[in-house]
């Protein structure tokens, strides 16, 4: 690191000034700086969060009585609001992951195509795909029309695919269904992140960040239990279920305002402090930052080859590639009949806990996010999953261990999930918006999530017959070689952005 002492008094001065949730009055400076700042001062004014240089925070300091520290603004209503209403989306995102798992039998019988694996893959797979889709066209709706008016286009698919899906009477019907309700998550998974990050005060931007990985493991957990209270026979209803979420969806974009950050970059300067006073309070114009006036709304478009050319974007990208073929879907999608085949009688209950575990972790990893940092979590939640994979490899392969395989596939995978949820799970969606800068994040994080679903719908394509071909205990051995291999990747290209001004990060990326 160059660029003399300011960074590193900056860190001093911000060493100890984290903010609880809802703490009213906390001290800490002008900004705190929980998380670093997302303006890209070369490239365009974002007005995002921003932390303070040091002569701000001094004026801070100077302002509270007594010389001391200037009070914070508590999480503002409207944050919260904003939070829960655009979590909606994660939600449907997990429980579209899931709930189709439990009735595919059932409802393949019932719409002719039983028995038949190709049709019933169909039925799974096409909903990725069309999650793919709609991550690709999820940038170019969150930067023409707005991160909330993006919203509230997304609802349309997310209320229609599940519905689409609840009556159908053929296969045709059901795979419509299941294309539109991908198309919904898949634009939905790359606006959410996007969103929350935006309107994020910059000392809770990691924990209320967070809050999309723990929505979608709850949506997936939802989708289990789901699987377990309802019989097979009532899939229909398990599908218009749905439709709950992605109507608060809509309702609370209606009441949830536009991200100051995309109005800055177009040039409505006045808007965005509007907002960002709801938001921010106090700290307002601190956080949205001393933008430019020559850079807003005039810099245009960012390009894909600008974003394929973006280092932070590329590592983005190669993150979610590491995440997914890690082994988190196959353990997700197929836990139970793995945990069936290792002897333990109810694969369903099984997969539950796997579901629970997921939520737990990511609440802890939510609380540790702006205090341990996003590299030290997502490196030490690779290497717990690549032991895990190993772990239940040994227990698969070594005969002196035969007798307990059940149990090792249970602890090996509860402690594999466990190990995701407190950092390979979040942090990459946290990372994206982070690393990025404003001219290209909102294409970055839709090319992050494109390959997510390729690669997970590569996942759900392959992992069966990889293991009818090689067995489990190879596969996993896959897996963990790759959990080990994205432990180097992160500890060569990953910056750490917890507390990190602007200029420190792009420094680093560079």
């Amino acid at each position: 690191m160059t660029g003399g002492g300011s960074p590193a008094s900056r860190r001093e001065r911000a060493a100890g000034e984290r903010l609880p949730l809802f703490a009213t009055s906390t001290p800490g400076s002008a900004s705190p700086s929980g998380m670093g700042s997302l303006k890209h001062r070369a490239g365009g004014s974002l007005g995002d969060i921003l932390v303070p240089s040091a002569a701000a925070a001094d004026d801070g300091r100077a302002a509270g009585s007594g010389g001391g520290p200037a009070a914070s603004s508590p999480l503002a209503p409207a944050v919260m609001l904003c939070v829960a209403a655009a979590s909606m989306g994660a939600l449907c995102f997990g429980y579209h992951l899931g709930v189709v798992n439990g009735p595919l039998e059932v409802l393949s019988q019932q719409l002719g195509f039983g028995g038949k694996a190709f049709l019933q893959g169909l039925v799974v797979s096409t909903c990725l795909l069309g999650a793919a889709v709609g991550s690709l066209l999820g940038s170019g709706l969150a930067d023409s029309l707005g991160r909330r008016k993006a919203f509230l286009l997304v609802t349309l698919p997310l209320l229609l695919g599940p519905l689409l899906s609840a009556t159908a009477s053929g296969l045709s019907t059901m795979i419509a269904g299941r294309v539109v309700t991908g198309v919904g998550i898949g634009l939905s998974s790359a606006l959410v992140p996007l969103y929350i990050s935006e309107i994020s005060p910059t000392a809770l931007r990691g924990t209320l960040g967070s809050i999309n990985q723990l929505m979608i493991c709850v949506g997936i957990l939802a989708a289990l239990l789901v699987n377990v209270a309802l019989p097979a026979a009532q899939w229909r209803l398990m599908f218009g279920l749905s439709a709950i979420p992605a109507a608060l969806l809509g309702v609370g974009m209606l009441a949830s305002p536009e991200s100051p950050a995309w109005l800055v970059l177009k040039g409505q300067r006045r808007e965005a402090t509007s907002v960002a006073e709801k938001l921010w309070g106090a700290d307002a114009l601190v956080q949205l930052g001393s933008a430019k006036s020559e850079g807003e709304g005039g810099a245009g478009e960012a390009s894909w080859g600008e974003v394929l050319s973006s280092r932070p974007a590329i590592v983005g990208m190669m993150l979610f590639v590491f995440q997914q073929f890690s082994g988190i879907n196959a353990i997700v999608y197929f836990s139970s009949s793995v945990f069936e085949k290792a002897g333990i009688q109810s694969g369903a209950l099984a997969s539950a806990a796997v579901g629970a575990t997921n939520v737990l972790g990511t609440v802890v990893a939510a609380g540790l996010m702006d205090k341990a940092g996003r590299k030290q979590l997502i490196g030490l939640s690779f290497a717990g999953m690549g032991i895990s994979m190993l772990v239940m490899a040994a227990g698969l392969a070594l005969p002196f261990l035969s007798g307990l395989t059940g149990p090792i596939a249970l602890v090996g995978t509860l402690a594999y999930i466990l190990s995701f949820a407190m950092g390979a799970g979040p942090v990459p969606g946290l990372l994206v918006p982070e690393i990025t800068a404003a001219r290209i994040r909102g294409r970055a994080v839709s090319l992050a999530m494109v390959s997510h679903w390729i690669c997970n719908f590569a996942i759900g394509q392959l992992f069966l017959s990889a293991v009818s071909t090689f067995g489990v205990p190879l596969v996993y051995l896959f897996f963990a070689a790759v959990c080990f291999a994205c432990c180097a990747f992160v500890a060569r290209a990953v910056v750490e952005t917890k507390g990190r001004s602007l200029e420190e990060i792009e420094l680093a990326m560079s």
